[in-house]
């Protein structure tokens, strides 16, 4: 299936990668946790989340027009882990 060029364009500026710095990862079930915890959020796309446990980083790829990086943020504080937004792009 081909896209018209103007389609794929508007789809990649409505898509950002939110980078988050976490805090107090202990094992890999707090990296599963933290995971299932962006994947809840409406607009991440479910294909594009990536828990780094060595570097305590969180990378996740959303659509602009229904969330942003805070509100991923939000959702990793509701399970009581901390983050901290690094980068949004």
């Amino acid at each position: 299936m081909f896209l018209h060029r103007e389609t794929r364009r508007k789809e990649t500026e409505m898509t950002k990668t939110a980078t988050l710095q976490l805090e107090a990862l202990a094992s890999p079930t707090c990296m599963q946790k933290i995971e299932a915890a962006i994947k809840s959020v409406d607009g991440v796309d479910q294909n594009n989340v990536e828990v780094l446990f060595n570097a305590s980083k969180a990378k996740a790829g959303f659509d602009a027009d229904v969330t942003d990086a805070d509100e991923i943020a939000d959702a990793v504080h509701a399970i009581g882990y901390d983050a901290l937004k690094v980068k949004s792009c």
